[in-house]
């Protein structure tokens, strides 16, 4: 009875607090909102039994773009939109919310009902692929491609968002006199270090692995820069950028190693292929979590200013 209470409780909820979202006029309003919304999805999807996607929702969906969008909104200035404008919106968001839901509802009520899924494929060659968890295996190992294709598309999404501002800010040595920031920064380290580091470990045979772990060592490293511990990721930095480079060029340097040997583009011999997945999660962690970071702004861009104001 609980479970289903639960259930319809987010079924309920995520919708509503989805229109909340978008028809609140406070931009502070709609960030807390979204941010609910966030954390009700990451609850969502672990009661569907998905706790890999439970994680990234709650630690990137929520902590991470959170606190970009909170930080981001300490430099805009809020505006009333006008009356007509409210009510232009408003007709539009209908439509898009009905039409939205009506493709997604055909989607899934044309899926065959009798239909096993990828499921038992991965079940029957989880042996070969070097690791216990199915969602790791396809992800490293027979998908390896689509991973390797994503942490490329994270890479220019980062050099496009450090080009749209190139402003960093520096550590502050202000702060090594604040109790509560410094207390708060010598309590959290160690736990997110180890929380990352287990994340890691076990990807191989359950819920975790790169992204996961990045994205708690970026959490971490946001909360570094908001209380001006550490300045945000330098471009101009030949460690960071090595540090950028370091996942994407070993998963090549392994998907292409086969070749040589007469196998396949990342074929991995299953004797070796749970050692050189870890190895490839371990520089993947390090690469998402400055791509994260990278991501967010540590100095506020310049402002420009309207043409002909003096």
């Amino acid at each position: 009875m609980m479970d289903v209470l639960l259930d319809g409780g987010l079924a309920l909820s995520l919708p509503f607090l989805a229109w909340l979202v978008l028809h609140t006029e406070a931009l502070s309003q709609a960030v807390v909102l979204f941010v609910a919304m966030g954390l009700m999805s990451a609850l969502a999807w672990a009661r569907l039994e998905a706790p890999d996607i439970a994680l990234v929702e709650a630690a990137v969906g929520t902590g991470l773009t959170g606190a970009l969008l909170m930080h981001t909104l300490s430099w805009t200035e809020e505006t009333t939109p006008e009356s007509h404008t409210r009510a232009t919106r408003w007709v539009w968001d209908i439509l898009a919310a009905s039409a939205l839901t009506g493709v997604l509802g055909w989607a899934v009520l044309v899926l065959p009902t009798d239909s096993k899924g990828l499921g038992p494929e991965v079940a029957a060659r989880l042996a070969d692929s070097g690791v216990e968890h199915p969602v790791t295996a396809v992800l490293l190992n027979f998908r390896g491609y689509d991973t390797l294709l994503e942490i490329a598309v994270l890479l220019v999404a980062a050099l496009g968002a450090r080009a749209v501002n190139p402003r960093t800010d520096r550590p502050s040595l202000e702060t090594e006199d604040d109790p509560l920031t410094g207390e708060l920064f010598r309590m959290m380290t160690p736990a997110v270090l180890l929380l990352a580091g287990y994340l890691v470990w076990v990807g191989a045979h359950g819920p975790g692995g790169a992204f996961q772990a990045g994205a708690i060592l970026a959490g971490g490293g946001v909360v570094a820069i908001l209380t001006t511990r550490m300045g945000t990721p330098r471009m101009s930095s030949r460690r960071v950028r090595w540090a950028l480079l370091t996942g994407p060029l070993l998963f090549v340097a392994v998907a292409v190693a086969p070749l040589f040997t007469g196998g396949r583009l990342l074929e991995f011999t299953p004797r070796l292929a749970g050692t050189l997945i870890f190895v490839v999660e371990l520089a993947l962690t390090v690469t998402i979590t400055l791509v994260l970071l990278m991501f967010f702004p540590g100095a506020r861009p310049p402002k420009v200013e309207p043409e002909g104001t003096p």
